[in-house]
C-alpha cells in the first residue's frame, strides 16, 4: 500500500479588511442609509435640493471634513459636521429639522445634527478613504 504524504495547513488568519462607510442618499425618497462593513447602521430622513437648485448625483469620496463650518455663500449659516463631497456641496446637520423629509435645501444634504455627528465620528473612526457617498434618484 502506497502511503499518502499528508500535509498539514496552518491556516492564515485573514487579514482584517478595513471596515467601509457607505452613504447612500435616494433623492426621491429624502432619505439615507449608512451601511459599516455592509451592516444597515442608520435610515435617516434628509434633505436635498430645492425647486430651481440642484444636489448631484453619483459616487463621490468625502473630499474635506470640518466639525463646524460656516457657509460662505449662504449668510454665513452654520453646517454642524460637514462632510465635503463634491465642491461647495456637503452633508452636514440642519437646525431646520423640521424640512427633514423633503427637498429644502440649496443642494446640500442636511440631516439632524445628532445624525450628523454620529455619521461624521464613523468617517473619522472608518477614515475618510474608506468612505463612499452614493447619491440616487
Amino acid at each position: 500500500m502506497r502511503l499518502i504524504p499528508t500535509i498539514f495547513c496552518l491556516a492564515m488568519p485573514a487579514l482584517a479588511a478595513a471596515e467601509e462607510v457607505l452613504v447612500r442618499i435616494d433623492l426621491s425618497d429624502q432619505e439615507m442609509t449608512v451601511f459599516v462593513d455592509d451592516r444597515v447602521e442608520g435610515v435617516w430622513p434628509v434633505s436635498t435640493a430645492r425647486a430651481g437648485k440642484f444636489t448631484p448625483i453619483g459616487l463621490y469620496h468625502v473630499q474635506s471634513m470640518k466639525r463646524m463650518h460656516y457657509s460662505s455663500l449662504y449668510q454665513n449659516a452654520p453646517m454642524p459636521h460637514s462632510l465635503f463631497f463634491s465642491g461647495n456641496f456637503a452633508i452636514h446637520g440642519t437646525h431646520q429639522t423640521d424640512r427633514l423629509g423633503t427637498p429644502a435645501s440649496a443642494g446640500c444634504v442636511r440631516l439632524h445634527p445628532d445624525n450628523a455627528r454620529t455619521l461624521f465620528e464613523w468617517v473619522v473612526e472608518h477614515g475618510p478613504q474608506n468612505t463612499l457617498i452614493e447619491i440616487q434618484l
